[in-house]
């Protein structure tokens, strides 16, 4: 008997069927069988189900003789399922990668569930996914298992049956079926729901679902959309057959009257020489099951009352008089940004206009997030070595603790913000200062860059518009100008730099000041940082940061991590970085295995990089920093041809890698079972990476920087840089019954 049952009716989805059967069969869960009900589909969804039936004995296609909706549609794939449990999956959606893994081990931390609640995402046409606005109602804390009577703010979550996977034996025992019609998930989840014995959550997102721009059914005008008060008539008996659920009925009638409202209100919905008769039938349904008792917000509370009424004609005025409302509340929002906006124009002005402040200077990095990167360990050495000096730090309220008691926060777009950029002397970032910035005459801006360039950047991007994504190149060379040093860490990123950012600034080749800490941290505190991390005692901590992909919209993840960590074994685990970590609140998905770390949420990649023994990236600048800890690295380059022709690279890293390269998943793995990985093959491509791109990095890149540009010193500089034999990266703490720290 498989663990689950994926029921997944087809009817006019041709066009998506591949997706969502793919997304079901490349799952790195695999104990489930799949069945496609062909709704006789007019389309090709019933050779699709065929030929998917065909390659894969879990997949069952069953055609219907004729067409009978997407709720008996559904039935009859239970019919057929023999599963623990029923997941439903609509044929236009699909999973995402290892959700039934993780649905199966919430099901067995929480005791196997009746039911079992996840989140969804919506997907648009255009690539882009936004997660459903009340995911916190499915916060894990509490009890593991519940009764709906524990927790009713569940309620409020989307009433569709495809974000939850349901026991079979509880679904048979209670004899549930769907009921012909549309808005068939309403007689379903709300009884299943009211009747379910124990409840889980899962706090993920595990559906993908398709936000199509024509074809939705309940998107398209039609008398059909009558069919929801035959679906209510269904709630309000089975409650009132089982006297237990009695409680529920003040609760399912405010919900039926906020549904009947929000009908009422689509125009794509209703045909308009109906919207009178649904209305009858709205105010018919709230009198015959008229219950009060459910609090109903003030903003809702006359809808619901004229409703009851049946006053249609009033209905449609404040109707109109809220939409009228919700304009002028939205142009207010909008002149009085209008208004703030002339105002810090204005502001910005006059502070042009006042002295500079010689002592003061302001920093920020990747544009405007938190304490971290070169001009943090700039601003930290402007502190140390510059006497009288008042540093400021642009970054988002949400970043603020990260930046240093002695150094003021900035919030981008206030009017202290661009006091300060108007009036400070120093100005340092690794991106671009606002577009608005007006750089004066005395006035020092030092860019000081994101890492070494293995990517095409700035001008060189003209011919790639793939990359490109409609930069502004004219405003991109215009922000050049305002550079008066261009910071680099090497000879390579010289020669890239000066290319593609053409300008009339200095170069300061004097090595990356983000990489000194790895020159200056102990043994004790690499030890901290791997304990606050959660890494065990003995264990070899690989980090996993790969690079962005300017060929996908849709980030989706490149390597299989939980295969990973178990062809490694228990020893080892993966702190897991994605290229572009989410915003205070944002959150990734959940580590799908105890002994994957998920580090994204870190506003510094130095700390995982510190606190691992080995780094897997592909084309990430990282590579370029981490070797300095003179530990391994392995790249992982399946997708090199497609990176190459999208973005392109200054140099074939395949023919100068930092350490041993594989082209997929399984030659990595055996890299990793055969030990190649810390070799002495592995090593020597590091040392040689090593010499040609950290040349100068040996702990003391920002205090050259800041005897530059802040103390004006240029005797003696760049300072004598030791030899790489000589140099001291920073050393993995000795662990006990571990051997040596890893050295590959």
């Amino acid at each position: 008997m498989p663990r689950f049952t994926v029921i997944v009716p087809a009817f006019r989805v041709q066009a998506y069927l591949h997706a969502c059967l793919d997304s079901v069969l490349t799952q790195s869960f695999k104990d489930y069988e799949i069945i496609v009900v062909d709704d006789c589909s007019p389309d090709a969804c019933g050779p699709i189900a065929d030929e998917y039936a065909r390659r894969d004995p879990r997949v069952t296609a069953l055609h219907l003789p004729r067409n009978i909706g997407l709720g008996p549609a559904r039935n009859a794939g239970m019919g057929r399922a023999g599963g623990d449990y029923l997941i439903f999956l609509d044929g236009d959606d699909t999973l995402l990668p290892d959700t039934l893994r993780i649905i199966a081990d919430r099901i067995d931390e929480t005791g196997e569930p009746d039911v079992l609640m996840y989140d969804y995402a919506r997907t648009y046409w255009t690539g882009r996914s936004v997660r459903n606005v009340l995911a916190a109602h499915l916060d894990e804390g509490g009890p593991a298992r519940f009764r709906l009577t524990d927790r009713p703010e569940l309620l409020r979550l989307l009433m569709v049956v495809w974000n939850k996977a349901y026991r079979r034996a509880f679904v048979e025992a209670e004899g549930f079926t769907f009921p012909p019609g549309y808005y068939e998930d309403t007689a379903w989840t709300y009884p299943v729901l009211m009747s379910a014995g124990s409840i889980a959550v899962l706090d993920e997102v595990c559906v993908s679902y398709r936000q199509r721009r024509r074809g939705n059914i309940l998107s398209t005008t039609s008398e059909k959309h009558f069919d929801v008060f035959d679906q209510y008539d269904r709630v309000f008996a089975f409650i009132d057959s089982r006297p237990e659920l009695a409680l529920w009925r003040p609760v399912m009638f405010r919900r039926m009257l906020d549904h009947f409202s929000a009908l009422f209100a689509s125009r794509d919905r209703l045909p308009l020489h109906s919207r009178a008769a649904f209305f009858r039938r709205a105010t018919a349904s709230c009198r015959r099951y008229h219950t009060p008792g459910a609090p109903v917000p003030r903003r809702a509370l006359l809808r619901h009352t004229l409703l009851r009424l049946g006053a249609r004609r009033t209905y449609r005025a404040l109707s109109g008089a809220q939409r009228l409302g919700d304009r002028l509340r939205r142009g207010s929002a909008a002149v009085r940004g209008a208004v703030r906006g002339a105002a810090l124009r204005v502001h910005y002005r006059i502070q042009l206009r006042l002295p500079l402040r010689t002592r003061d200077a302001v920093f920020a990095a990747r544009g405007g997030r938190g304490y971290t990167g070169s001009p943090a360990a700039i601003e930290a050495k402007v502190r140390e070595l510059v006497p009288g000096v008042r540093t400021a730090w642009i970054c988002r309220p949400a970043d603020a603790p990260t930046v240093p008691a002695g150094t003021r926060c900035l919030a981008p777009g206030t009017f202290a913000h661009w006091a300060a950029l108007a009036r400070s002397a120093y100005l340092v970032n690794d991106a671009s200062f606002d577009r608005g910035l007006v750089k004066r005459r005395g006035q020092v801006l030092l860019q000081t860059h994101e890492g070494t360039p293995l990517r095409t950047v700035g001008t060189d991007l003209l011919d790639r518009p793939a990359a490109a994504r409609g930069t502004d190149f004219e405003q991109l060379l215009r922000s050049v100008d305002t550079w008066d040093f261009s910071l680099s860490a090497n000879p390579h990123s010289t020669l890239v730099r000066e290319r593609a950012y053409p300008s009339a600034y200095t170069t300061l080749e004097y090595g990356s000041p983000r990489n000194d800490v790895y020159h200056r941290t102990g043994p004790e505190d690499v030890a901290r940082l791997r304990e606050t991390l959660g890494i065990p005692a003995g264990s070899t901590a690989l980090l996993y940061a790969p690079a962005h992909r300017d060929y996908r919209r849709v980030q989706r993840p490149v390597l299989d991590l939980e295969r990973l960590i178990r062809v490694l074994g228990p020893q080892f685990v993966i702190l897991a970085r994605s290229p572009r970590p989410a915003g205070p609140g944002g959150g990734g998905r959940r580590a799908p295995h105890p002994r994957i770390i998920d580090v994204s949420a870190h506003p510094s990649v130095e700390t995982p990089a510190l606190a691992s023994d080995a780094l897997i990236t592909d084309y990430a600048s990282l590579m370029f920093d981490y070797v300095n800890l003179d530990r391994p690295v392995v790249l992982h380059l399946d997708d090199i041809e497609a990176y190459e022709a999208a973005r392109g690279t200054y140099f074939d890293i395949t023919a100068f890698p930092p350490g041993i390269v594989a082209r997929d998943q399984d030659e990595l793995f055996d890299i990793f079972a055969t030990d190649h990985w810390r070799g002495s093959r592995s090593a020597q491509l590091r040392a040689a990476f090593r010499a040609r791109f950290c040349p100068y990095d040996d702990g003391y890149a920002a205090e050259r920087v800041v005897r530059r540009v802040f103390l004006g010193e240029t005797d003696g500089l760049p300072l004598p840089v030791p030899s790489a034999a000589r140099r001291t990266p920073a050393a993995l703490p000795a662990q006990k019954g571990a051997g040596a720290p890893v050295r590959g």
